[in-house]
């Protein structure tokens, strides 16, 4: 059969097909009044689709370049931060933390859990920015940003969150729990290739970069900001992903009838029945799922069935279906877990569609799953059927 090439990766994902348009078309030059116009809308849309007034930052660069800006902006060497790690994407601030000389305290749990807000408490004293996932990509388990924040209220403590893969799958309230940096990457949600990284800086944020010492130059967060302001980057800007990011906006102004905290609402409302038809679907299935306690809507980490290395079922999907999804990350996981992604520009019919592969894979790579095709698809309908009706009620 035909051979559709379809991404339930964890990024990149799945592309618009406007935004693809839109890059394809952006041939202005960016120090001109057309790209001034586009790069002010694009931020001020940014603002609506992250929920916050704060200045949002534009860069150049992946999400990781993000993450050590937000290191080398708000410490000094010596500094002592905390950083909250379940995974390896958690584990990357301990990394950024080292190479800018910043001492860095951990609260970790086992990969597939989060930690405990008590534990987080216990190691706030001296503390000077706590450094944390929304979502930990690598696992599909979703953290209580809100929890930590409130920990966090009252003090000169700052809290930097990676919502790379959270935003636009979960619900967050940036000023309100008063998250400091929020920092968001374009391959995810927003539906457009690698390479933009865009954060959400609070006004004690930008006030604190003004006694730090550690080096920046090219991720000088106020050389951006100050640029902004005149509707242009401080350095050469990714022209083309910023008109496939402005029109990404649009299609999710659009999802909200003209209201893009609207649509935003509703893609996260998409990503979680995504995620929630999957859950049910794969315990259908008889798999166990990887992050049962708090699971993200971003990802879905399912146990690959005992005795079946996950790699095989990556494989299967790929040679099968033209589907690809991601193995487990690390050596700790690869080959024990695969990851489904729900994030972006993905529908009722792409997750019917996994769920549907799915049974078939699990009936190529193993005798001993069971292999009955129908189950995982009902309960996935049944989620999806119960989760409309519910939200139709609370409409009225």
């Amino acid at each position: 059969m035909l051979h559709k090439n379809r991404l339930y990766t964890p990024g990149p994902t799945q592309l618009l097909p406007s935004a693809q348009f839109a890059m394809a078309a952006a041939t202005m030059h960016h120090r001109t009044a057309d790209f001034r116009d586009l790069y002010v809308r694009t931020l001020a849309d940014l603002k609506s689709f992250i929920g916050t007034r704060n200045d949002v930052i534009l860069m150049a660069c992946s999400g990781s370049g993000a993450m050590e800006a937000s290191i080398s902006n708000l410490t000094s060497p010596g500094d002592r931060v905390l950083v909250l790690t379940a995974g390896k994407f958690g584990e990357r601030w301990s990394s950024l933390a080292k190479a800018y000389g910043v001492k860095a305290e951990v609260v970790s749990a086992p990969y597939g859990e989060t930690f405990t807000l008590e534990a987080v408490r216990a190691k706030l004293d001296g503390v000077r920015v706590v450094y944390m996932q929304g979502t930990e990509t690598s696992t599909g388990v979703r953290h209580d940003v809100q929890g930590v924040a409130k920990l966090l209220k009252g003090t000169d403590t700052l809290l930097v969150v990676d919502a790379i893969t959270g935003l636009g799958t979960t619900h967050f309230d940036v000023d309100g729990w008063g998250v400091d940096v929020l920092i968001g990457g374009s391959q995810k949600a927003v539906m457009i290739p690698p390479g933009l990284a865009y954060l959400s800086v609070s006004e004690r944020a930008w006030q604190r970069m003004d006694s730090t010492s550690n080096p920046r130059f090219y991720f000088d967060l106020r050389k951006e900001r100050k640029s902004a302001a005149k509707g242009e980057s401080a350095y050469t800007p990714a022209t083309s992903l910023i008109a496939g990011l402005g029109a990404a906006l649009d299609f999710i102004r659009g999802m909200g009838n003209g209201d893009l905290a609207a649509g935003r609402y509703d893609l996260v409302e998409n990503a979680e029945t995504a995620a929630a038809m999957t859950r049910a679907a794969a315990e259908a299935l008889g798999l166990q799922l990887f992050a049962k306690s708090s699971p993200a809507a971003a990802v879905t980490a399912i146990h690959a069935p005992e005795g079946v290395d996950s790699g095989a079922i990556v494989k299967a999907f790929r040679t099968q279906f033209g589907a690809v999804i991601a193995n487990g990350q690390g050596d700790e996981m690869k080959g024990k877990i695969f990851r489904v992604a729900h994030l972006g520009y993905y529908d009722y019919l792409d997750t019917i569609a996994i769920i549907g592969a799915l049974e078939h894979v699990l009936a190529t790579v193993s005798k001993t799953t069971h292999s009955e095709l129908g189950p995982g698809l009902r309960a996935a309908q049944t989620t999806y059927a119960r989760r409309v009706t519910f939200a139709a009620a609370a409409a009225v």
